[in-house]
């Protein structure tokens, strides 16, 4: 159905999973945890437009410049604002100063950012007429648009102001590949992150990718279209590292941050056969797709292994031999083992945190845990409200699809698994008070 040709050729010569997570079931804290190796509950980035990287933390980037690393950023942070002074975004400017924290002043040297979400197409306009924040069809006529109000901001803190028209996508990749032909050139070792917004609302097709889906309704042709011009710059991207000569001892990530948007087909999203979405801890909001393709030491194939964002940057460090300054606790592994054929299975399990709901997985079971008047994801109109803490167990193996739960039938699993995470939350509350002193 979405044509996706370059992710599909990546696919077919990394390391696939199907088993990968994002750290959390929204956006903010798992790109968090991408440059910190820790979870959100660490360091504070808990749901989108709150907290920020604070000064304590430790980034990716900063560590890999001991090695003399170039390090860029591109596309969206999310991680902070980027401005003290320009309202921007959703919490640039002088209102929320004390949540400053672009990336450059977490370590990247070089930097075409936004704060948060922009359209995905023409991301600087947005119709005069438009009152829904989901996508709309692509401007012909640039005089019916109004600004959007979110900016792109570069390394010195300084507006962005050419080349923003046509496809997200690719005017985030015009940034990136020239940042990395710098790098190849000058034989330096680097480090891109490249956090593109698509398909993020609001979903926005250009004319030429739009076209390609015209047989389907608004929604459908905007979210497929913008999919679509995003994996062309997938193959883009690889395609360069391959024509500077560095492809072959690259390590390559494609994931997504949360499960799709949207409830009961209010999105064209999906989650495949795992129930939930995007803000849910069922498998349907913190599963997603996930690629690691390095050709010089990943063998292509699919592994079951248990997966998340958090582990890429131990992976980094185990591979470059780098260790952390001190001793703040890590919640992701090296993955570095599983590349080499000596893991098999994950040794600790993975926590998860979201708007009060907690959940435990590990290689066959899962524990989630609804607080008193919890309710299941976003649609409080489908779901009984709980009048007292409900713990659900499920086997992942047997029931991926999380239909049935068995918690009634295992008191002694149910038991250790709440153990397990009582001390993981414990830790992550210790955590917080050391790095909230260093701030």
């Amino acid at each position: 159905m979405i044509q996706t040709p370059h992710l599909g050729d990546m696919a077919e010569h990394a390391l696939r999973f199907t088993r990968f997570y994002a750290a959390s079931a929204g956006c903010s804290p798992t790109r968090g945890s991408v440059i910190t190796g820790r979870h959100p509950s660490r360091y504070g980035v808990l749901t989108a437009n709150s907290g920020h990287m604070l000064p304590g933390e430790l980034t990716l980037a900063e560590l890999l410049k001991q090695r003399a690393y170039a390090t860029g950023h591109f596309g969206k942070w999310h991680l902070g604002t980027l401005t003290k002074t320009v309202k921007d975004s959703n919490r640039g400017g002088g209102r929320n100063i004390e949540h400053y924290s672009p990336p450059w002043e977490n370590g990247f040297d070089v930097c075409f950012s936004t704060e948060a979400k922009v359209p995905t197409y023409d991301p600087l306009l947005k119709p005069k007429d438009s009152a829904r924040g989901k996508g709309w069809d692509f401007l012909a006529d640039k005089s019916q648009a109004i600004a959007y109000g979110t900016h792109y901001w570069n390394q010195r803190g300084e507006i962005v102001s050419d080349n923003l028209a046509g496809d997200d996508s690719r005017i985030i990749m015009d940034r990136a590949v020239p940042f990395i032909r710098s790098a190849a050139r000058k034989q330096q070792p680097f480090l891109a992150i490249v956090w593109l917004h698509a398909p993020h609302r609001p979903v926005v097709a250009g004319p030429e990718h739009a076209k390609r889906y015209a047989d389907y309704g608004s929604d459908q042709r905007n979210y497929y279209g913008c999919i679509t011009a995003l994996d062309e710059q997938i193959g883009r991207l690889r395609n360069t590292l391959r024509e500077v000569g560095v492809a072959e001892n690259t390590l390559v990530t494609f994931c997504s941050d949360n499960g799709p948007e949207g409830r009961n087909g209010a999105a064209p999203g999906s989650a495949g056969p795992y129930r939930g979405r995007k803000r849910d801890l069922f498998e349907g909001g913190i599963r997603v797709p996930g690629l690691i393709e390095w050709p010089a030491t990943i063998t292509p194939g699919t592994t079951a292994f248990s997966a998340v964002t958090s582990d890429y940057l131990p992976t980094i460090l185990d591979i470059l031999g780098l260790e952390l300054p001190d001793r703040r606790p890590l919640d992701g592994i090296s993955l570095l083992p599983l590349f080499n054929g000596t893991l098999a299975e994950r040794p600790d399990p993975i926590a998860f945190v979201f708007r009060g709901k907690l959940a435990l997985s590990d290689n066959r079971y899962k524990l989630v845990h609804y607080p008193s008047g919890m309710t299941e994801g976003n649609d409080k109109s489908s779901v009984v409200t709980q009048d007292k803490d409900t713990y659900l167990l499920f086997n992942l193996l047997d029931d991926p699809g999380e239909t049935t739960d068995i918690a009634g039938q295992h008191p002694e699993i149910v038991a250790r698994m709440r153990a397990t995470l009582d001390l993981w939350r414990s830790s992550c509350l210790a955590g917080n008070e050391r790095v909230e002193h260093n701030d």
